[in-house]
């Protein structure tokens, strides 16, 4: 079977094989750029006080879309909004900045281990 590399997060391991660990379908489209959720989460997950995170796609009339991230403390953390959009902003381009923070008690996965991201999305689109 085919599959195109540039559509997926691989990596290859010492004996040659490769794994696809992600795909880099979930783009982020804010004013033309394009943010992928997967660098965000990472950066957010070496902060000290994160224990998990994931980062959607939030719609918005005039940006079409800015980065949103579900954020799991760790336990006894006084972390804010705030604090987890500076946390980003110090490291990141200007458009690949979080604009909005929800904290919740854990990322909802299914069996496997996947992120329900379509869950969250609706979860924040509903409220519109």
């Amino acid at each position: 079977m085919r599959i195109p590399i540039l559509s997926y997060l691989c990596y290859i391991d010492e004996d040659g094989f490769i794994f696809v660990v992600d795909r880099l379908k979930e783009l982020i489209k804010y004013k033309g750029y394009q943010v992928p959720p997967a660098e965000l989460e990472a950066l957010l997950l070496t902060h000290p006080e994160i224990d998990d995170c994931v980062v959607i796609p939030f719609p918005d009339k005039d940006l079409g879309q800015f980065p949103m991230a579900y954020v799991v403390r760790k336990n006894g953390s006084g972390l804010t909004e705030k604090d987890v959009m500076d946390f980003v902003s110090k490291q990141v381009a200007p458009y690949k900045r979080i604009r909005r923070v929800v904290f919740i008690g854990s990322v909802p996965k299914n069996l496997s281990g996947k992120i329900l991201r379509k869950d969250l999305i609706q979860l924040a689109t509903s409220k519109l």
